[in-house]
């Protein structure tokens, strides 16, 4: 509980942010919540900006969340960021200068997207982060003849070649350094499946090579290569990773060397007042090997919030352990996962199915299932969620 006269700000106003005002008032806070955010819109949902929205098909109006009765009352500063902070006098800097005090801190600013630093123009040139930049990539893709040149083959890259295919672009060519889309966080075997799915739906890819430059005077008209390739392109997407917005916390003595590190309770530099949500927190999950890290999945600001509300409010709940979760749509197929399948890429094993059609893997580490991840249609994919409470079973895993 709280005193009429208390207050949290928050500190980041998308998903993240909505979901701990929620949850801090479902902890029983009764003081006084503001939500500070550099869009101007109410907190929205984000994964469609990449197929859904890119395609046309959602407009804004399906995307906003509808925010609980229980917050109707909390105090939101849209199109404005925090600056800096200063923790031992429990102060936060917005950008017009003005200082907001607190009795609890959220830190939930999220992720920008990291940008080429490469010779050439900017104009033609994308990322897909916010509402606006998929509405200017969108007017872009629809153009007749529009050449697609993507770089990146994770998520958000494949996710917008897929897309563009759909859309009827000239060509979209996707370029990664690594050797297959999605090695990363998938590993080798469903890497090679993806790329056999995309080739044969239209997509191109360089793959072992990466970005030199940009052709063209005003405009982007190419995409140079390592090799001194020229990949013509009308469009250029960028979807090379992400950067944690963590400059506003800086000089405080914290550890923001990829997010905020936290502890197992999501307070950061050991403030019981401060705790981090959302993709910029980067927390020991106790469910696996206690190793702080980040991850960006659509469950994790659910989570974050729900467990970081409790510990704001005086609680002492069990040390943080999600289960991650992520789905992606590209093309007719799905990637549906549960657990964490990149501690496990040392050993996959298919567990139904076959590589060539849907297929199920799992992935595993000293010999026990860490992480599933369906490959195909519905099926398949609610076969993945059948292995969810054998996941949630799973004793933890020491590093």
């Amino acid at each position: 509980m709280a005193s009429t006269s208390a207050r949290v700000v928050v500190a980041g106003a998308s998903m993240a942010g909505l979901r701990a005002a929620e949850q801090l008032r479902a902890a029983g806070w009764s003081g006084a919540i503001t939500l500070v955010g550099d869009e101007p819109h109410m907190p929205y949902n984000r994964p469609p900006l990449s197929k859904e929205v890119l395609a046309g098909k959602a407009p804004f109006e399906s995307l906003a969340f509808r925010p609980r009765a229980s917050v109707a009352d909390v105090e939101w500063r849209l199109g404005t960021r925090v600056v800096a902070s200063r923790l031992a006098e429990r102060t936060v800097v917005l950008d017009d200068s003005s200082e907001l005090s607190y009795d609890g801190l959220v830190a939930a600013t999220g992720m920008r997207p990291r940008r080429l630093r490469c010779p050439g123009p900017l104009a033609g040139r994308h990322t897909v982060r916010t509402l606006a930049d998929a509405q200017g990539l969108r007017a872009e893709l629809t153009r007749p003849g529009a050449r697609v040149v993507v770089v990146g083959a994770g998520f958000i890259g494949c996710e917008v070649a897929a897309t563009a295919v759909g859309l009827g672009v000239a060509e979209v060519t996707v370029v990664d350094p690594l050797p297959l889309p999605m090695v990363g966080p998938l590993g080798e075997l469903l890497g090679r499946a993806l790329l056999t799915r995309h080739e044969e739906r239209g997509v191109r890819f360089a793959l072992g090579t990466g970005v030199a430059g940009f052709a063209g005077e005003d405009h982007v008209t190419g995409v140079i290569l390592d090799d001194g390739t020229v990949l013509p392109a009308d469009v250029v997407v960028e979807s090379v990773g992400s950067l944690a917005n963590t400059e506003w916390l800086g000089g405080n003595g914290l550890d923001l060397t990829d997010g905020v590190l936290t502890d197992e309770q999501l307070r950061v530099g050991g403030r019981p007042e401060v705790v981090a949500v959302g993709d910029v927190a980067r927390f020991p999950n106790a469910r696996y090997d206690g190793v702080p890290r980040r991850v960006e999945h659509w469950c994790i600001p659910t989570d974050t919030a729900k467990h970081a509300a409790k510990v704001l409010t005086g609680a002492t709940p069990a040390p943080f352990a999600p289960l991650p979760t992520f789905w992606s749509d590209q093309h007719d197929f799905r990637l549906q996962s549960f657990g964490a399948p990149v501690l496990g890429k040392d050993d996959v094993r298919v567990l139904e199915g076959d590589p060539t059609g849907d297929v199920l893997v799992g992935y595993h580490r000293d010999d026990r299932l860490v992480g599933v991840v369906a490959l195909g249609g519905p099926a398949i994919a609610s076969a993945a969620a059948r292995h969810r409470a054998d996941l949630l079973k799973q004793p933890a895993l020491t590093a």
